[in-house]
């Protein structure tokens, strides 16, 4: 690989007392996984139900967000898929990528297009946070050459050496780009600090309106997003949580890189939701939660 990310060091400019944030949820292709993939059952069988032996089907999505910030401009969390992946998926996701993902979509909904259609060059984007670098957040890199790409170490560090990444939910070559990548390490005590119920987070402008907080297990890496809004906030949890289920009853997926991990973001989710009961916690891959979304947040 010939990228070489660089620490961040934070808080990037742009921040202003009391900003507030405006955020767009994305909607970037649509696909299905096995129910028992999502939501994990016990038994012999298990394995064989989570890639779709007996077991039914969920319509799910694939997402991105456009966020607005006062002073730091616009930013993207997550990038989704390329717009190729519309035309021929496993030139960009790869045999298993294609294959896994499934995505159903049309050019015209790749987040580049979304962007336009709202008046926005993809040049315009100042920052993108991505909570991890698995391809169906991870495809359309490429896309956004200018930004600054805030990226965990944690993240960069497995996604960059874990062997048959393809198997882990990599594509390298997604991310094997000489462009600004810059790495929060949350193991360290510079800059890190926590919030709310999240042991370890970073204020990414220095106002309060973007925190990124550490939330692994899904990957050994994974962030979290929470915004403040005019009268809110919002969780964007990525891939920590899929489903709204899974906030409610901590139920897991079938696969994570580290269970234990997993299970203590997810608590740390759910005590979030708990003590801020007026805060929107939108999951990674819920349909109907995602359906019951607005176009526009401010």
């Amino acid at each position: 690989m010939h990228a070489e990310p660089q620490p961040v060091a934070l808080p990037l400019p742009g921040g202003r007392e009391g900003a507030t944030v405006r955020l767009h949820p994305l909607l970037v292709a649509t696909g299905r996984a096995p129910t028992a993939y999502i939501h994990r059952e016990e038994g012999r069988l298990a394995g064989l139900r989570a890639f779709g032996l007996g077991s039914e089907s969920m319509e799910i999505p694939y997402v991105a967000f456009l966020v607005e910030h006062p002073g730091a401009g616009r930013i993207l969390i997550d990038t989704g898929f390329h717009p190729s992946v519309a035309v021929d998926p496993k030139e960009n996701l790869g045999r298993v990528g294609a294959r896994v993902f499934a995505p159903e979509m049309e050019a015209s909904d790749a987040v580049p297009a979304q962007l336009r259609s709202r008046g926005i060059e993809p040049s315009e984007i100042k920052t993108v946070i991505m909570t991890h670098l698995h391809g169906d957040h991870a495809s359309g890199i490429s896309e956004f050459p200018g930004p600054t790409f805030l990226i965990s170490q944690q993240e960069w560090d497995e996604a960059s050496t874990v062997s048959r990444p393809a198997m882990h939910g990599y594509v390298r070559r997604h991310f094997d780009h000489a462009f600004d990548f810059r790495t929060i390490d949350f193991g360290a005590d510079d800059g890190v600090d926590s919030f709310a119920t999240f042991g370890r987070a970073v204020d990414v402008f220095g106002d309060g309106s973007v925190r990124l907080a550490f939330t692994p297990g899904h990957t050994l890496g994974h962030m979290s997003v929470v915004l403040r809004l005019k009268e809110r906030e919002v969780l964007v949890a990525g891939d920590a949580i899929y489903t709204r289920h899974a906030l409610a009853t901590g139920h897991k997926p079938y696969l994570m890189e580290d269970a234990h991990l997993y299970e203590r973001s997810v608590r740390e989710i759910q005590i979030y939701a708990e003590q801020t009961p007026d805060a929107l916690v939108i999951p990674g891959h819920d349909m109907e939660a995602w359906r019951e979304l607005e176009p526009v947040y401010e």
